[in-house]
């Protein structure tokens, strides 16, 4: 924690930070968030989930300004007003979904408000389902909507393919896009724009506070380009080496309620926690 105790806005992850694997609040993270907005500290989330699977949480947590959906690329407000929105180029959202479109990956895609999906017997659909809160719409055609594109996601068991895939798509696309993976299994293209970087500065903006008084938590690898901007950036215990190795602390596991105990030992000034 910083020595002045300067922090003014905490942002955090939702999936394998903010809830546990089974997309639930614990009390204590709840409980956590009320002792950080009683400190005068604003609270705000980003994550890849589109923002129906964002609303429900900051409607518990009692959240009043905007929040981050697709990584940072919709503002959206608690009552779910979309503020601002930068999508895929048409162009480069064809070039993806053929990239994505090959045996053992399964392509999703949001647009529209809604989650359109291929495979009906994939195993991740019912986790999709409770992160999304949205069911998934089947047998649509995705050419026409590729001008509305949100986000479109890669999705496989074979991680390593999903990496490889990753790796060629950066290259492919450079800046037009941003390409990386929220889990291991999945691969989502974003606008440029849309990355968690880019969108804690836009979070920090919007709530009038300087980056040097944010504190962000995060699990997993693309949360590193917020971590890289946060005046505090904080690990959940069982993220994956490397993003624990870039915050500059780390915490308990999202099982064991360690946004609580991020908010605790690494945000709150000590009168406080």
């Amino acid at each position: 924690m910083p020595e002045d105790n300067t922090i003014r806005l905490l942002v955090s992850d939702i999936d394998g930070t903010l809830v546990r694997d089974d997309k639930t609040l614990s009390d204590a993270v709840i409980a956590a968030v009320a002792r950080i907005q009683e400190a005068g500290i604003a609270m705000s989330l980003i994550s890849a989930r589109p923002p129906s699977g964002m609303l429900w949480i900051a409607e518990r947590l009692g959240l009043k300004g905007p929040i981050g959906a697709f990584n940072g690329g919709t503002v959206v407000m608690p009552d779910g007003r979309i503020v601002a929105a930068d999508r895929l180029e048409p162009a480069i959202a064809a070039r993806a979904l053929e990239k994505i479109d090959r045996p053992g990956v399964t392509p999703w895609l949001f647009a529209d408000g809604k989650w359109y999906a291929r495979d009906r017997t994939n195993h991740n659909l019912p986790r999709e389902r409770r992160a999304a809160n949205v069911d998934a719409v089947f047998d649509a055609d995705f050419a026409p909507l590729l001008a509305r594109a949100d986000k479109l996601v890669g999705v496989s068991d074979d991680h390593e393919l999903l990496a490889a895939i990753e790796g060629e798509m950066q290259i492919a696309f450079g800046e037009g896009a941003t390409v990386a993976r929220s889990q291991p299994y999945y691969l989502d293209i974003t606008a440029p724009t849309a990355n968690k970087g880019d969108g804690i500065a836009g979070l920090a903006k919007a709530y009038g506070v300087p980056l040097s008084a944010v504190a962000a938590l995060g699990d997993q690898r693309n949360d590193l380009p917020m971590f890289a901007r946060a005046a505090v950036s904080v690990a959940m215990g069982q993220a994956p080496e490397e993003v624990r190795a870039a915050a500059k602390h780390v915490a308990r596991s999202n099982q064991e309620d360690g946004v609580a105990d991020a908010i605790d030992r690494f945000v709150l000034p000590p009168a406080h926690a």
